[in-house]
C-alpha cells in the first residue's frame, strides 16, 4: 500500500468513528504492534447503532462478523504482533442473554429482545453458548496461535438473581500471535508461599523407575535453577488467573473494563513506543492505558458518543501528564 506510512501517522493517537472491519480494511499490512479489546458480547447490549455487532440472530452470525474483524487484525499486525481479546459468554434464551441491555437517559434498563432473535434458539435456553470456545477455536482454524487462555476473576462481581446455578465471576482473556516468534516482554508476580520452596520436593534429585529403567521425573539442573531464581528474586512467573476487580459504572459507557486489566497485556505485548489499536474501543481505558505506558494508539469506535468520551478522557490524562 502506498503512503502506508501516512496513513498511520494520520491516525496516530487519535479515535477513528466507523464500523471496525471497514476501517481496519484500510490499514496497511504489518502497521500495528499490539491489539487489545474486548468485543461487544453476544445478545447482550443494544448500543444503539445500526449494524453493530452483539445482536445477530444467532451466534454463528456474531462469531462470522467477529472473524471477519480478527482476519484484518491479523493482516495489519505485525510478525512480532500480539492480540489480546477480552470476551464474556452469554446464557441462550432466557436470562441475561434473552434481554438487550440499553442505555436511555444516562439509565440503564432491559428491553425485551426482537422477537426472531431467540426463536429458533430454544435447544440452548439456560445453557451458556459457550461463546468464548467456539470464538478461540475458530481463531486457531483461522491460523491464530492461542498463547493463553487467561482468566478474569472479578471478586466484586454482580450478584445474580438466578436460584438455580452458581453465580459466574470471571470472564477470559485470549492472548493469540501470528507467528511462533513475537515480541513478549516476561511479566512477575509476587511469590505467594515462599517457605514453600525450601520444601524437599522442589530440591529433590530423586529418581523414578519405569520397567527397570531410573529416570528423572524432573530436570533437576534447570529446575533447581529456577528455584533459587524465583527463591533469591521473591517473584515468579505471572500466572493466568488475574484477580481485579470491575470498575463501577459511570457516565454514558456501561461496558467498560479496569485499567489494571489492560496493563498487563499492554506492558507484555507491545515494545515501548509501539502502537496499540483497539477495534472496539469504547469508552477508551486501551488509549489510556497505552498513554500511560509510553504506548502510541490507535482506536475505533462505532458509537460518536462513545469516541467523544474515550478522547476527553485521554485529552485529560494528557493534561496531568
Amino acid at each position: 500500500m502506498k503512503n502506508s506510512g501516512n496513513f498511520i501517522r494520520k491516525y496516530l493517537n487519535e479515535i477513528i468513528c466507523g464500523d471496525a472491519l471497514a476501517t481496519l480494511r484500510k490499514f496497511p499490512d504489518e502497521s500495528i504492534d499490539c491489539v487489545v479489546t474486548s468485543p461487544p458480547y453476544f445478545a447482550l447490549r443494544d448500543y444503539g447503532m445500526k449494524n453493530q455487532i452483539g445482536l445477530e440472530e444467532d451466534f454463528n452470525g456474531y462469531l462470522g462478523r467477529l472473524i471477519a474483524v480478527f482476519d484484518e487484525i491479523k493482516r495489519i499486525l505485525k510478525p512480532a504482533g500480539t492480540c489480546w481479546v477480552v470476551l464474556g459468554d452469554t446464557y441462550g434464551g432466557s436470562g441475561v442473554g434473552g434481554n438487550l441491555f440499553r442505555q436511555k437517559k444516562g439509565k440503564s434498563s432491559f428491553l425485551k429482545n426482537s422477537p426472531n432473535l431467540f426463536s429458533h434458539h430454544n435447544r440452548y435456553r439456560k445453557s451458556l453458548l459457550q461463546i468464548p470456545s467456539r470464538f478461540s477455536i475458530a481463531m486457531i482454524e483461522n491460523g491464530w496461535l492461542l498463547r493463553n487462555e487467561i482468566i478474569w476473576h472479578k471478586p466484586n462481581c454482580q450478584p445474580s438473581p438466578a436460584a438455580d446455578r452458581f453465580t459466574i465471576d470471571y470472564e477470559k482473556v485470549f492472548f493469540f500471535v501470528k507467528n511462533r516468534k513475537y515480541y513478549f516482554h516476561q511479566q512477575f508476580e509476587p511469590l505467594r508461599d515462599k517457605e514453600r520452596l525450601k520444601r524437599p520436593i522442589f530440591n529433590s534429585a530423586k529418581k523414578q523407575k519405569y520397567r527397570g529403567v531410573a529416570f528423572s521425573a524432573i530436570n533437576h539442573k534447570t529446575f533447581e535453577k529456577s528455584r533459587l531464581k524465583m527463591f533469591e528474586r521473591g517473584v515468579r512467573n505471572k500466572r493466568c488467573v488475574w484477580t481485579i476487580g470491575t470498575n463501577n459504572f459511570s457516565g454514558e459507557h456501561f461496558a467498560t473494563f479496569p485499567e489494571r486489566l489492560i496493563e498487563t497485556p499492554v506492558s507484555a505485548g507491545c515494545p515501548e513506543g509501539g502502537i496499540v489499536l483497539d477495534p472496539f474501543v469504547g469508552s477508551g481505558t486501551t488509549a489510556l492505558v497505552a498513554k500511560k505506558l509510553n504506548r502510541s494508539y490507535i482506536g475505533i469506535e462505532l458509537n460518536p458518543k462513545y469516541v467523544k468520551i474515550a478522547m476527553l478522557a485521554v485529552d485529560n490524562l494528557t493534561k496531568r501528564l
